[in-house]
């Protein structure tokens, strides 16, 4: 007999069912014949009952939100839809809608490009952030930040000289600290920041993770917030590309070649 054979199999005894369970155990959702609960409450109980925010919020941490909370969550979610086709996740589902999949394949496309560079910069300045309100020496954070690259996340932009998206949330976050829904150090850090360097703006990516950092998402959900909240202009944009009938839409219109290198 080999010594392979002579290992006794896992799950034996009588056990196998309960190993199997195991594998797959999860405290998100409990899905039985008649039932489907989500974090423990009944879906039946939510459905009309909860909103879409409120939902993310139940289902990334267990719990439900107060209502000032949610708006704050809805407010970022809303505020980072869309941005056009100079986005290149919108405007490679848009390309990816010309070329014969479905929508879902388009939208996965787009989400797919959220990366480092284009959708992460949120998660990271969310990282920025904790680091200058842990450190209290703002300065000195962002000095070390820059020696490792020059552009810090969440701040400049390449078409707004002022994101109009900053001022109407970083307003909703210093009412919610003024009224003690939220701590307020990431806002000072991140307004700390923004003097530190200015005239750069905050962006987008600055004032979502202000958000998310004031209501104690961890810097690897923003990114992952950002994805749910684009992928809404995403869809909007393959949809609409969709219904215009060109086949194969490239980058650049057929008129204009690209530069021979």
């Amino acid at each position: 007999m080999s010594e392979r054979a002579e290992v006794p199999p896992r799950g034996s005894g009588g056990d196998v069912e309960a190993e199997v369970a195991g594998w797959w155990a999860t405290a998100v959702s409990r899905i039985e014949p008649d039932v489907i609960e989500l974090r423990g409450q009944p879906v039946q109980d939510l459905i009309g009952r909860i909103g879409l925010a409120e939902m993310i919020w139940l289902m990334l941490r267990g719990e439900r939100p107060d209502p000032r909370r949610a708006a704050l969550l809805e407010a970022a979610l809303v505020s980072s839809v869309d941005h056009g086709p100079h986005a290149p996740s919108i405007a490679v589902a848009r390309m990816a809608a010309t070329c014969g999949v479905g929508l879902n394949n388009a939208v996965a496309t787009g989400v797919n490009l959220l990366g480092d560079v284009h959708g992460g910069a949120g998660e990271q300045c969310v990282t920025l952030l904790e680091e200058v309100a842990g450190d209290g020496d703002a300065a000195a954070v962002v000095a070390r930040w820059r020696a490792r690259d020059k552009y810090l996340p969440g701040f400049g932009h390449r078409f707004h000289r002022r994101d109009p998206r900053r001022d109407p949330l970083l307003g909703l976050v210093a009412e919610a600290v003024a009224d003690g829904v939220v701590p307020g150090a990431h806002l000072r850090a991140a307004i700390e920041v923004e003097r530190l360097i200015e005239p750069v703006p905050m962006n987008i990516d600055g004032a979502t993770a202000v958000v998310y950092a004031e209501l104690g998402f961890p810097a690897p959900l923003a990114r992952g917030l950002f994805v749910l909240s684009r992928s809404v202009g995403i869809l909007a944009h393959a949809w609409e590309e969709s219904g215009q009938g060109r086949r194969n839409k490239g980058p650049i219109p057929p008129s204009i070649l690209p530069a021979w290198l």
